[in-house]
């Protein structure tokens, strides 16, 4: 195991602190300090300052369509480093979902309806610049509501792809998760390839409620790293036979969580 893919959804300095945004940047600088080649993605929200932070987009990476459900969506990729820990963050950006938007609230605090449109896109855009970057992840660590859909889209969209057959993949579950149900075209919107609601339905998810995400989440992923006292997610996670460690999701837990890794790498 030498490659650890994050696909984060809070990460300092980019937006402000939180228990996420901190495990977003100090986890994968440990890992890094530890001996591993890492990989940094992250949602260009809107309330992100692009200038001073100096994201700047890379063009070669940029211009695929993502179509969810019947609908082209531009990709855009953007780089920035964060210099004292000499790591490169990649930012999935497009303007239907993220442009002067902020992240799971709106500035009144309302929920947008199109959160799982935006995870559909999430996902699915990390994933295809992964595949152009040409860079086969031994761990994908998976941090946040928005990254909620990787596990399922590895399992059953991207599951003979090179890049990713081999991938095992963690999620990090903390206390935000939308509380309005999906969007009805959910359904629809998680179809691509070999991935179909059938394979959501069998694991007893009800795509029609709130907590459809964190459990697709569990039910796909390799293991699953609870940040949170959700107890839904930690009984669903529990029978479904997943492996699950509690973690504060700072710094001071890497060593735990590379030993998860390994764990859920079989080594």
């Amino acid at each position: 195991m030498k490659k650890i893919l994050f696909i984060a959804q809070e990460i300092l300095p980019y937006v402000k602190s939180s228990q996420m945004a901190v495990a977003g940047r100090e986890i994968p600088q440990s890992v890094q300090e530890s001996g591993y080649e890492i990989r940094t993605f992250m949602p260009r929200w809107g309330n992100i300052n692009e200038r001073r932070n100096q994201l700047h987009e890379v063009i070669r990476l940029s211009g695929l369509n993502i179509i969810v459900d019947d609908s082209d969506h531009p990709l855009i990729i953007k780089v920035a480093s964060i210099q004292p820990a000499r790591m490169q963050v990649y930012f999935i950006d497009n303007d239907d979902y993220f442009f002067k938007r902020q992240m799971l609230t709106d500035e009144n605090g309302a929920e947008y309806s199109d959160n799982t449109e935006r995870a559909v896109f999430y996902a699915r855009g990390v994933l295809e610049t992964v595949k152009k970057l040409r860079w086969a992840p031994d761990i994908i660590h998976c941090h946040g509501w928005i990254s909620s859909l990787v596990p399922y889209f590895i399992k059953e969209a991207y599951a003979d792809e090179p890049t990713f057959m081999n991938a095992k993949v963690v999620f990090s579950a903390y206390d935000e998760f939308p509380q309005l149900a999906p969007a009805a075209n959910f359904p629809n919107a998680i179809t691509y390839r070999n991935a179909s609601p059938k394979a959501v339905e069998s694991k007893n998810i009800d795509l029609t409620k709130p907590q459809a995400l964190a459990q697709m989440a569990a039910a796909f992923a390799d293991g699953l790293i609870l940040s949170t006292d959700n107890e839904m997610l930690r009984a669903y996670a529990a029978g479904q036979n997943v492996p699950t460690i509690e973690c504060e999701g700072t710094k001071a837990s890497t060593p735990g969580i590379i030993d998860f890794y390994k764990q859920v790498a079989g080594e």
